[in-house]
């Protein structure tokens, strides 16, 4: 009986963290969209400086990043910049091999 409690137990938890791992996958990695600040492209330079591209409005800000802070570099139209495609969730294709074999 005990056993039988256990597997039971342990079961729940497995069902438990499958179902989060779903929920979790159905959001966008970018969190969410629609907001006032977009970042386009960002390029790491070294360990502790990259260089970023940010949409605010119709303005795209080329920004240096470094540790100490962040320092404007360029200001430029938006439209010289493309929108980048949406990233997808990494575990989105696992998740969707574990929904297709459940029936």
């Amino acid at each position: 009986m005990e056993l039988v409690l256990r597997v039971l137990c342990s079961l729940t938890v497995v069902f438990a963290i499958l179902w989060a791992l779903m929920r979790l996958a159905r959001r966008p990695l970018g969190g969410r969209s629609g907001g006032a600040v977009t970042v386009l492209a960002r390029q790491q330079l070294s360990r502790g400086s990259s260089v970023a591209v940010v949409k605010v409005a119709d303005r795209a800000l080329v920004l240096g990043v470094t540790d100490a802070g962040v320092s404007l570099l360029a200001d430029a139209d938006a439209a010289l910049f493309p929108e980048p495609p949406p990233l997808e969730n990494p575990l989105a294709p696992a998740l969707r091999l574990i929904r297709k074999s459940t029936p």
